[in-house]
């Protein structure tokens, strides 16, 4: 994928597929059975769990990076069922 690619949908995969770190804000917290939870308040549905808090961290990592990868599929498919229309004005 070198260059500046010039379709619709190479430019999507392009810039989808660049890789820049990301910092989300996480919410970490104690549960009753003494394993700890962690939701991403900016994605919804990304919980994940640890019996301690550095392994909850690294599996909400690991949900994180999945929940973004199906995300970038959905927008994929969308961007490819997508017409490019030009518009003089």
């Amino acid at each position: 994928m070198g260059g500046i690619p010039d379709k619709l949908n190479d430019r999507v995969i392009y810039i989808l597929g660049r890789i820049k770190p990301m910092k989300f804000k996480v919410i970490l917290e104690e549960g009753e059975d003494g394993y700890y939870v962690v939701t991403v308040p900016s994605l919804p549905g990304c919980i994940s769990q640890g019996r301690t808090r550095e392994e909850a961290l690294k599996n909400i990592k690991e949900a994180i990076e999945l929940y973004l990868e199906v995300l970038q599929e959905k927008e994929l498919e969308k961007m490819q069922k997508a017409e490019v229309v030009e518009v003089v004005v």
